[in-house]
């Protein structure tokens, strides 16, 4: 029987979850495995593994096959280099002290790399928090300005309005003094023709 650890899906549509399986490689996909050995959540970022070395490592010297999605799951949590140093125990090469301080030393680098990522990540979701609160920000002050704008030119058409209101009321005011000052000279010319 030839053994695989892949991915088991699981979740929903569109939002997918999966188990890390140590399975027969003549089961179905989401069937029936042999050992559980972690989760993997690509839905958030960075995506969230948890993984049992150990149990990956003793499935590897057992002869199971990563699939290609697992083998980089298994890299990037350092179960391919455990099985690695692991090999080098066996043959001599290393000792057990050694081989462990080499994992551990890797393991704090590669923690301290997901660390700078997530506060990149965060850093960047603060500048563009900040540049969305500028553009917001302008956009409003653009909004009051234009009311402002409007309000203005709705006063000036106003007292404009009311100048020519006035300056009408004014010319009207002097077109019947006008009138008046007529009739009564014409009426003062008739006098005096009538008295001629």
């Amino acid at each position: 029987m030839s053994v695989k650890i892949r991915l088991q899906r699981h979740g929903k549509k569109g939002k997918p979850f999966y188990s890390i399986v140590a399975a027969d490689a003549r089961a179905k996909r989401d069937g029936k495995f042999l050992e559980k050995i972690g989760t993997y959540n690509p839905n958030v970022n960075p995506a969230i593994i948890e993984l049992d070395i150990d149990g990956a490592v003793k499935w590897l010297q057992n002869g199971a096959q990563p699939t290609d999605t697992a083998k980089a799951i298994l890299s990037y949590k350092g179960a391919m280099l455990k099985n690695h140093l692991v090999g080098g125990v066996r043959k001599g090469a290393l000792t057990e002290e050694q081989a462990e301080a080499k994992f551990t030393a890797w393991l704090e680098e590669k923690a301290g790399r997901i660390a700078a990522k997530k506060d990149g990540l965060t850093k960047e979701q603060a500048e563009a928090k900040a540049t969305a609160l500028a553009a917001e920000k302008a956009v409003n002050e653009a909004r009051i300005n234009a009311v402002k704008e409007a309000e203005a030119a709705i006063l000036a058409e106003k007292a404009a309005a009311e100048a020519e209101i006035a300056a009408k009321a004014a010319a009207e005011k002097e077109a019947a003094a006008e009138e008046a000052t007529e009739e009564a000279t014409t009426e003062e010319t008739t006098e005096e023709n009538t008295a001629e």
